[in-house]
Order: C-alpha cells, then structure tokens, then sequence
C-alpha cells in the first residue's frame, strides 16, 4: 500500500489503516469512500486504486 501512495504524500496530512474482520475492505479520502470491497466483490487492482486516489485528491496518476 505505501507503494501506492507514495506519489500522493504531499496531499494526504495522514494515513490511517484501520484493522477489521469479514473481508471489509473500504478506503476513503477525506471521508469520501472511494472504493468498498463489500460494494464491488473484489479487491481493487493497483492501477485502479491509483487512479481513484489521484481523482480524489485532484492530482495526476503516477502512471502520468
């Protein structure tokens, strides 16, 4: 996950991981959900999740 966000530190001011049980799976942004594991059935793919952190914190995917 750090990978991930990387690219992203200078938008987020923190990170929080909170552990669950029952395959939860949510990641949010400033309190927005922006993909749920519960909604979709799945994991999101590395990409994906790229795409929608960048979207939500308004900046470019690390992919450019």
């Amino acid at each position: 996950m750090a990978a991930i966000l990387k690219p992203y530190q200078d938008y987020f001011a923190s990170v929080t991981l909170k552990p669950s049980s029952g395959g939860l799976f949510e990641v949010t942004v400033d309190g927005k959900r922006i993909f749920s594991k519960m909604e979709t059935d799945r994991f999101p793919g590395d990409q994906e999740l790229d795409r929608l952190v960048a979207e939500a914190v308004g900046a470019e995917t690390a992919e450019g």
